[in-house]
């Protein structure tokens, strides 16, 4: 499993950006931007220019690169062999999915960085010449809001953009990504019932177009979720002082809730799986137990203490599979 925590160099490349501006001025920026994506305003409006871009990278840049790392291990432990040599990175802002991927799949010889916002796009530039990854700073960095009808990757990601997207327009933006794909598609959104509503949408569309699932779920049936419940996951990060002073924070990590959905071509080989844990197992005297997706539809599983697969199990968590 690949960690959630930035990699030195981006760390590090981060911290040299943020030193160039107050943190009064981070923070201030920092809550002006929360309070923009709360209304539901993109990031078009809610970043304006490189001060509101460096507030991005000091408020919200660590938990998205968490949570795409978390979700790239569920597709890579569902493709172990899979060996991505190109990507795009859609909606990319200062390319933390491009930065994630690299971490998962070291394989990657190239990568496009589509945005529309240009001062997400300067961060993105930037930030790339710090990596080791030849990929990443050699990194087509792109604006726009529409792939290429004529460029077809192995691996789409798309990584908190649908979030940002009129409803009206999820269907037919998810179905060009798809077509951009050979190999892999992963779509993150936010943990809410809202992000997990888009992410149902869109499974639904490309089932429909008979895609396959990957990762979370074990197989492509339609989803047993039902209200007020939600499918989401949590990764655990650490905070830097920074992030704590920009953010008001006095516990030095962050909780970082996400939904996400992964389709796969029928060209790349799956090592498939029985079930994923939906929630955190719960520990009893008896034994443990699990809230589980599976074929079957959600299912309640206790591991008694004397099961054989007891002391694998206690090494679970929300969101492994089972």
């Amino acid at each position: 499993m690949t960690s959630p925590v930035l990699p030195a160099e981006l760390r590090d490349r981060i911290e040299q950006v943020l030193r160039n501006v107050p943190q009064p001025v981070l923070a201030a920026r920092s809550a002006e931007m929360s309070a923009t994506y709360r209304a539901r305003r993109g990031s078009n409006i809610g970043i304006r220019d490189s001060i509101d871009a460096a507030a991005y990278l000091a408020a919200r840049l660590p938990a998205t690169y968490a949570a795409i790392i978390a979700a790239l291990n569920g597709v890579a432990e569902g493709a172990p062999d899979f060996a991505p040599t190109s990507l795009l990175d859609f909606g990319a802002g200062p390319g933390t999915a491009s930065w994630a991927a690299a971490q998962i799949w070291p394989s990657l010889q190239s990568i496009t960085m589509l945005d529309r916002n240009a001062a997400l796009l300067g961060c993105a530039k930037d930030l790339a010449q710090a990596a080791t990854s030849a990929a990443i700073r050699g990194s087509r960095i792109q604006q726009g809001s529409t792939p290429s009808s004529n460029s077809i990757y192995d691996v789409v990601l798309a990584g908190y953009v649908f979030a940002e997207l009129p409803s009206t327009e999820i269907e037919e933006t998810v179905k060009r990504l798809w077509n951009a794909s050979r190999g892999v598609l992963v779509i993150v959104e936010p943990g809410t019932p809202d992000g997990f509503e888009r992410i149902r949408a869109i499974r639904e569309t490309l089932l429909s177009d008979r895609a396959a699932i990957i990762a979370p779920c074990p197989g492509s049936y339609a989803c047993p979720i039902a209200g007020p419940d939600w499918c989401h996951f949590s990764v655990r990060l650490p905070r830097s002082r920074t992030h704590m002073r920009v953010k008001g924070a006095d516990v030095p990590f962050e909780d970082e809730k996400f939904s996400y959905v992964a389709f796969v071509r029928e060209t790349v080989a799956l090592q498939p799986i029985e079930a994923r844990i939906l929630a955190r197992p719960h520990a009893m005297k008896p034994g443990i137990r699990f809230k589980l997706c599976t074929a079957d539809g959600i299912v309640d599983r206790t591991i008694a203490r004397r099961d054989p697969a007891y002391k694998t199990a206690t090494k679970k968590s929300w969101g492994d599979p089972l």
